[in-house]
């Protein structure tokens, strides 16, 4: 059973999609679900939630704040720190809903949802489980795509901001090429982009919802975002980490592994044979795998 929902987080509300098994068990487990940077609830999310639910477990999947159909303005701001506390805010909600067990909630972090979810965890100890499929840290990953430094960017984006200022102007940037052809006009033919346009940008994930735009802003903040932080001595919960076996120039890979190896009591590794990481979004032979294996994980945990 799907419910629209909404969740109240100070001035604003975020717009979610509760998922619940139909066969009438509670108090029950939950999942709280963080997407990944420009995705809304309708594309990923809803692919392993509705999953999650089929196989016996509630999730709840959410647009971040500033993005989709949740309230905050300005519009498409990638904000790290809001990410990471919107998943409280949607666990304060889930608290007061009956049939769901507040002792035994979990969080799924997708690509850079799975940052936002572990920067959670680490100090919101009501998450009992971390599960995480192609996790990225995206300050570490912006951090590293700046040709000049890190440091460099950030006196770019200094300069940016006055001028913002001074205009009244937001800037916003794409995230993805909007089209395949944009891709190959600028030069941008690997594999990866090629699959993360092809989802994001055509029928197969596209949504109204998604603008692949980001505020210029939301930069500075991701520059400084470190995810893992603190992760060695404050995330003490159990942690699942599903890894696409096709490294690309993602990342992922590299994160999760770095992940597994800092978490103090990481429970389960696995690495998906032949998936890219943007097939892990919604190959159903993929899903189906992770899902699988996540809902052996939730099972032991909550």
């Amino acid at each position: 059973m799907l419910t629209h929902i909404t969740i109240p987080r100070g001035p604003i509300t975020l717009a979610a999609d509760l998922y619940v098994p139909d066969d009438g068990a509670q108090p029950r487990p939950t999942v709280v679900l963080a997407t990944p940077g420009s995705s809304v609830k309708e594309q990923i999310g809803a692919n392993y939630a509705s999953r999650l639910a089929a196989r016996g477990l509630a999730a709840i999947v959410f647009d971040p704040a500033h993005q989709g159909r949740s309230g905050g303005e300005p519009r498409d701001l990638e904000d790290p720190y809001r990410r990471s506390e919107d998943i409280s805010y949607v666990i304060d909600a889930l608290s007061t809903l009956p049939g769901i067990d507040p002792h035994r909630i979990g969080v799924l972090g997708i690509c850079a949802g799975g940052g936002y979810a572990v920067h959670a965890a680490r100090t919101d100890h009501r998450i009992k489980a971390v599960g995480t499929v192609v996790a990225s840290d995206v300050g570490a990953a912006f951090r590293s795509f700046q040709p000049d430094g890190p440091a460099s960017a950030l006196d770019a984006m200094a300069e940016a901001r006055i001028e913002e200022t001074r205009t009244g102007e937001l800037i916003r940037v794409n995230w993805l090429p909007d089209t395949l052809a944009d891709a190959e006009s600028a030069g941008l033919t690997d594999i990866d982009t090629t699959q993360a346009i092809t989802f994001y940008r055509t029928e197969r994930g596209r949504s109204e919802y998604s603008t692949n735009r980001r505020l210029s802003r939301s930069d500075s903040l991701i520059m400084g975002f470190d995810a893992y932080h603190l992760v060695d001595q404050l995330m003490t919960q159990p942690l699942q980490v599903i890894l696409a076996g096709r490294r690309g120039n993602t990342g992922s890979y590299e994160s999760g592994m770095r992940l597994w190896q800092l978490a103090p009591n990481a429970d389960d590794l696995m690495v998906i044979d032949g998936a890219g990481h943007y097939e892990m979004y919604d190959v159903p032979e993929y899903v189906d795998a992770a899902v699988d294996r996540l809902v052996e994980f939730y099972s032991r945990n909550l």
